[in-house]
């Protein structure tokens, strides 16, 4: 992939002519149906709730929304994009409406970074980047946010190596939206092309990161040194293998995700593996060998693909980084790097189908199906693991007593994750923190299971979490000290599969109660003096933020979709 990216230079084909309105609308269409057919039962009325993937009706603002609580701010700004969007309209019509915009997205930009004047070489690349093991891992996953960002990356791609910092800051704006990790993926690409176009003009780029960056880069700088660097994350989200090529060819399939319980119905199959192998092979050795691809591509490729690895096959190298930097944990799901892969796969897949085109068209047309039919388990909700179920009337009850009399709320059972049986036993990340007005303290210590070894749990990070952990495992009395730390409301949103002896909450009122949530009431209860961000450095950040993209949008949104120039990628 290298070799193939390093050739090039700004008057290098990339794209070929510009993307007639119709090649433009045509791979919209397929993006909608790709998206249609991978979500299915996930566009019934309700909300799809999958591990990270967590939409509440009615959000509202609060200071966690913008990451003022103390918490680092891994959802800020995707949770305030949300919410502002949810005032508009019903929060489960934003949750699908964004779903199908990723596949929308994604096979629009991808098709449109194909240097074919070939409408099925284009959407073949569209179709690749939109439906592939990486795109059905992290959906599954529920990490829409950093979906949202890879959809946009060959907006990026392109923008970097024109070098318009007005289109750069434009088609930042789904990775700005998806946060931290959606930016660190969009990063890396920027600084490789960067690096390998112009590198004294690298500063305006870098700027352009940051600035998109402000909204979760100030408040975390305000909490980052109290975070506790845990090396145990290595292990527990270092990639594995889940096709019969090991590690390393699983991550070259680009496939290899953390969590086996991600995996897609099927996936991993001989009688699918095989053949994907050698489309993807087959898509690289036609990226490398036509030159085409912008200048540094295959360089956020290949070092993409080393990030992936690096918990796998170096996990000493990694846990040692963390203990010197904690930022260095951002490494620990290596996985997400392989969205560069995916794009070079994308757009080499759409060059070997733009030759196949000449030589025999109706094999080209049939070329399209390939990728779904190697990967029918992502079809129809992942076969349903991705189905709209409603909240309970219970919560909702809940939500009104603590609307009424406001109080910080503890969570228990003491886990972060739960299987509730009306969410069909799909794990999710509690959503109370969401549902409930005011601070919810939550135990954010995630535990990863390990094949053959015990439970790998992650050190908390919510330092409150951390103070209340000692005395919620003592099994002591409850009541009088969470009393004297302020919190008013105890909520146990999974009363029937773990319940709370009651003479560890004697004295509490018990205002909510029913089989999916109990809510017990605090009396006297002494006020919190938790430590939290500065609310006008964030202020100050946002406004940044969105006068950047303000300025940006003298550039037309519509050449981001229907234009891709040979000189000016």
């Amino acid at each position: 992939m290298a070799r193939g990216s390093a050739v090039l230079s700004p008057e290098t084909e990339l794209g070929g002519r510009p993307l007639r309105r119709r090649h433009a609308a045509v791979a919209a269409g397929t993006g909608l149906v790709l998206g249609l057919l991978a979500l299915g039962p996930a566009l019934a009325p309700g909300f799809v709730l999958a591990y990270d993937m967590v939409f509440v009706p009615h959000p509202v603002f609060d200071r966690e929304t913008f990451g003022l609580t103390g918490m680092l701010p891994r959802h800020v700004p995707s949770d305030a994009v949300v919410t502002a969007l949810s005032q508009v309209l019903p929060a489960d019509l934003v949750q699908k409406a964004i779903l199908l915009a990723i596949f929308v997205i994604a096979c629009v930009s991808a098709s449109a970074l194909v240097p074919s004047e070939r409408l099925t070489a284009r959407l073949a690349g569209g179709v690749v980047y939109a439906w592939n093991p990486f795109v059905a891992e992290r959906l599954l996953l529920g990490q829409w946010a950093l979906l949202l960002g890879y959809a946009a990356l060959p907006w990026v791609v392109r923008a970097a190596a024109r070098g318009d910092p007005r289109r750069l800051i434009l088609s930042l704006v789904p990775a700005a939206i998806g946060g931290f990790a959606a930016m660190a993926v969009s990063g890396l690409v920027v600084l490789a092309i960067g690096l390998r176009r112009e590198p004294p003009r690298l500063l305006l780029p870098l700027a352009g990161l940051l600035v998109m960056s402000l909204p979760w880069f100030v408040p975390s700088m305000e909490l980052f040194s109290g975070v506790p660097a845990d090396p145990a994350g290595v292990t527990a989200f270092a990639a594995r293998a889940d096709t019969p090529f090991g590690t390393l060819g699983s991550l070259l399939l680009l496939g290899g995700g953390w969590n086996a319980e991600t995996v897609p119905p099927g996936y991993g199959a001989v009688v699918t593996a095989v053949p994907w192998l050698c489309v993807v092979l087959l898509a690289l050795a036609a990226y490398a060998g036509r030159g085409t691809g912008t200048r540094g591509l295959g360089t956020a490729a290949l070092v993409g693909l080393f990030l992936a690895a690096l918990g796998a096959v170096a996990p000493g190298l990694l846990r040692g980084a963390i203990g010197l930097w904690p930022g260095f944990a951002v490494l620990r799901d290596g996985q997400q790097y392989l969205a560069p892969s995916a794009l070079a796969v994308a757009v080499g897949t759409g060059l070997a189908v733009d030759r196949l085109g000449r030589w025999r068209p109706e094999l080209a047309a049939l070329a399209l199906l390939v990728p779904v039919a190697l990967l029918p388990g992502l079809a129809w909700g992942a076969g349903g693991r991705l189905a709209a179920v409603r909240y309970p009337a219970d919560w909702a009850r809940a939500r009104a007593v603590v609307r009424a009399d406001p109080g910080d709320v503890l969570v228990l059972p003491w886990e972060a994750y739960r299987s509730y049986p009306w969410n069909h036993g799909r794990r999710v990340l509690d959503p109370l923190p969401r549902f409930l007005p005011g601070r919810v303290i939550l135990n954010d210590a995630v535990r990863v299971g390990t094949t053959g070894r015990r439970d790998l749990r992650m050190a908390a990070e919510d330092p409150r979490a951390r103070a209340l952990g000692p005395l919620i495992r003592s099994g002591a009395p409850l009541t009088g000290a969470l009393r004297a730390r302020g919190v008013r409301y105890v909520a146990v949103d999974a009363p029937e599969s773990l319940g709370v002896p009651a003479e560890r909450l004697a004295g509490t009122e018990r205002v909510a109660a029913g089989p999916d949530l109990v809510l017990y009431r605090i009396p006297a209860v002494v006020p919190s003096r938790e430590k939290r961000v500065p609310q006008w450095p964030v202020e100050i950040a946002w406004f940044i933020t969105f006068a950047v993209v303000v300025w940006s949008t003298r550039l037309p949104v519509g050449s981001l979709f229907a234009r891709s120039s040979p000189k000016e990628p």
